[in-house]
């Protein structure tokens, strides 16, 4: 459900793409040419394209023996000839074979970011697929037709589109899964075992935190219990849901749109300020989790299911102390002025790089027609989640004929993103919401969430608007790289200075002087030129 998050850096692809990938290669790992026009499924005769793919070491090592891809090739006649790689080593793979040349029909899951899409476009490696959607892929225009916004997205700023999306709607605007990644999960447990109110202030929190630390809330007779942690880089497991209680708050990229319009850096903000010299004194109580400047997700998860934690951050409290009621989500929290404020993350489900075709295709047709099967309603729930009716292993859904619709099953235990990864493909894919009651029911731990978002987070979401996914030229691409290669090490550097040691106050200026050196106003430039140029 979530997203990747960067603007794109200089990739291996792109360095090796420089030394001269180009269409003029001639490639043995692409299909020969089999002339069909005017294609129908299934085909009268079996054909073989050749591509390239990425799953789960817990995924079968050939793709197709999942139910998803042998259903496919039935429907289509069609046969994919795979080049399967485990997801640790895939993009180095990728980057290889695109490098040298020796191109397969298409990428798929290819998870190209759009520094990489320009790049290989420029080099001929890939093809604009455009007029392909117009001539031969009616499923993706009916999306492209019921929301419009996405073909944008699609599009780079030289008027063509590269690659085929991967579309994935939980909610819309604010109440979006995707509005906040950080959610602060409190134990409930210790708060009725010492008697204590949920807190509403930043004052409170302080308050419980210190009773967490102080009245042997699990009982054991130790001092072991850890008022607060969080995993000190951006993402689902940081703190950064507290700033918002002192302004504009914070959130991955550093990026809020105001309501008006002006794009805004989120840790140059005084409220950021305020925010900082909180946590310091949070820190200076011993109530942060000492490990949580150092810790990585293993140990993270290790503590919390040990139930260590009065205050932790997670997109899902199933993934680190289980569903149960001894955590409960914590509302957004009113500063010292009464500033109550849930800082939207900028992220969507959207992928735009999820599969490209090759310059060394040579069945076009073909090739969009099969890729447009992928993005059928009922076939792209499966690609996103998994399917129906294996009888070798747990299935994520039962399908009704009748209906024509998939309905999720209990996972009696399982961990969703393992079954996931078995048996699903990874699109490209869309899923609208309007497709749920319709098409598929909505999964449970998604359907939890959301209700979640919708009753304790969006009534606080002050901005209207996300910063978009803005598709970049190469240009911008490369000095927004540039610039945050250094200015986001560099405040998430101080931040963890000044959480622990102090002086936000006294070094602030300095601070910001800093930051314009390290190219602030450049950056807050180019995004705000992307942002006015996207809402066009």
């Amino acid at each position: 459900m979530k997203k990747a998050k960067k603007a794109a850096a200089v990739t291996l692809a792109a360095l090796l793409l420089a030394s001269g990938c180009s269409n003029n290669s001639k490639s043995e790992t692409a299909s020969k040419e089999y002339n069909l026009k005017d294609i129908s499924f299934p085909l009268e005769e079996k054909v073989t394209l050749n591509f390239m793919t990425q799953s789960s070491p817990l995924a079968p090592k050939d793709p197709n023996e999942k139910l998803i891809y042998q259903r496919l090739e039935e429907e289509t006649g069609v046969n994919i000839k795979w080049k399967n790689y485990t997801s640790d080593v895939f993009i180095e793979k990728r980057n290889l074979a695109m490098a040298s040349g020796d191109l397969p029909d298409a990428v798929l899951d290819a998870a190209y970011s759009d520094y990489d899409l320009l790049k290989l476009a420029k080099d001929g490696a890939i093809v604009p697929v455009e007029d392909l959607i117009e001539e031969y892929m009616p499923n993706l225009k009916k999306v492209l037709e019921a929301a419009p916004e996405y073909k944008a997205m699609m599009t780079a700023p030289d008027g063509h589109i590269y690659s085929f999306p991967w579309i994935e709607e939980l909610g819309s605007g604010k109440e979006s899964i995707h509005s906040v990644d950080d959610f602060p999960w409190i134990n409930v447990e210790w708060l009725n075992k010492l008697g204590l109110e949920m807190p509403k202030t930043t004052e409170e929190l302080k308050k419980v935190l210190i009773a967490f630390k102080t009245q042997d809330p699990n009982g054991n007779g130790k001092a072991d219990e850890i008022p607060m942690s969080f995993i000190n880089k951006s993402g689902g497991e940081d703190l950064a849901f507290l700033l918002g209680s002192f302004g504009l708050g914070e959130n991955w990229d550093h990026t809020v749109v105001t309501n008006d319009g002006k794009v805004t850096f989120t840790a140059a903000d005084e409220g950021y300020r305020e925010g900082i010299k909180f946590l310091n004194e949070l820190h200076k109580e011993g109530l942060i989790d000492v490990e949580a400047f150092e810790q990585d997700w293993n140990t993270y998860i290790a503590k919390g299911k040990d139930n260590r934690y009065g205050l932790y951050f997670t997109w899902d409290k199933a993934n680190i102390t289980g569903m149960n009621d001894k955590y409960d989500l914590m509302p957004p929290l009113a500063g010292p002025d009464g500033h109550v404020n849930v800082t939207r993350t900028n992220g969507m489900g959207f992928d735009r790089g999820r599969m490209v075709i090759t310059s060394a295709n040579k069945n076009l047709e073909l090739t969009a027609k099969w890729i447009d099967e992928l993005y059928d309603p009922v076939q792209s729930v499966q690609n996103n989640w998994g399917t129906y009716g294996d009888e070798k292993q747990q299935n994520i859904f039962e399908y009704d004929e009748e209906a024509n619709m998939l309905k999720h099953l209990p996972l009696e235990g399982t961990a969703p993103v393992e079954l996931r990864q078995k048996t699903n493909i990874g699109g490209p894919l869309a899923i609208l919401d309007e497709y749920y009651g319709k098409v598929t029911t909505k999964p449970d731990d998604a359907a939890w969430r959301l209700g979640l978002m919708k009753e304790v987070m969006v009534p606080h979401m002050k901005a209207e608007n996300i910063y978009p996914k803005v598709f970049f030229s190469i240009e911008e691409l490369d000095r927004l790289s540039a610039i945050e290669t250094d200015l986001f090490a560099y405040v998430m550097r101080k931040r963890a200075e000044w959480i622990q040691n102090g002086k936000v106050e006294q070094e602030w200026r300095g601070y910001l002087k800093e930051l314009d050196r390290l190219g602030l106003k450049e950056w807050l430039k180019i995004k705000q030129t992307g942002y006015d140029r996207n809402q066009k």
